[in-house]
């Protein structure tokens, strides 16, 4: 566990060097930022970087498509996630609290739940149905596009094995 816990938060600290420049760079931020409100379908890399330590359980590499729909009256999204690799995908209906970071761009965690299509088959997010966890950031650029990255955790998610699972996700959508 404390192995697992130190991958998330050296993730964590990635995901944050790497998206920082773009939030930074999406514009000045006022005294009260109103984030973006985009609504978007977007697609991908996820890469797992956890594995079960049993066979069919290792870190996997894959591709996502990513959407969020968000709420006038809270600070809230409802979000789905496709996280796939050659043998199958896991779908991911989650409900995200969103933080504006800048006019353009948002912090968000989230909770929902990993639907693995084959379980024993791996994913980017383990071999099997798991509650997930979700930190991370997306940011509007220009009038239509939405760039997107997020640290997705599977709380025991492979079989036969109580590792926690990790992927990480980036990606590209189109606002509509």
């Amino acid at each position: 566990m404390k192995r697992t816990l130190k991958s998330v938060l050296t993730l964590s600290a990635l995901a944050t060097v790497v998206i920082a420049p773009v939030l930074l760079s999406a514009g000045s931020a006022s005294a009260k930022p109103a984030g973006t409100d985009a609504n978007y379908i977007g697609a991908g890399v996820a890469a797992g970087v956890t594995n079960g330590g049993q066979d069919g359980d290792a870190a996997t590499f894959g591709g996502n498509i990513q959407g969020r729909i968000t709420t006038d009256k809270a600070p809230v999204s409802v979000r789905g996630s496709v996280l796939f690799s050659d043998e199958t995908s896991a779908i991911i209906p989650m409900v995200s609290y969103d933080v504006p970071v800048t006019n353009n761009a948002n912090l968000y965690v989230g909770a929902g739940y990993s639907f693995v299509e084959e379980n024993g088959k791996p994913t980017p997010l383990g071999n099997q149905d798991a509650p997930v966890v979700s930190v991370g950031a997306e940011a509007q650029i220009g009038q239509n596009i939405v760039v997107y990255g997020d640290t997705k955790v599977g709380i025991d998610a492979y079989q036969n094995s109580p590792n926690t699972a990790v992927s990480v996700q980036a990606g590209a959508g189109f606002r509509f």
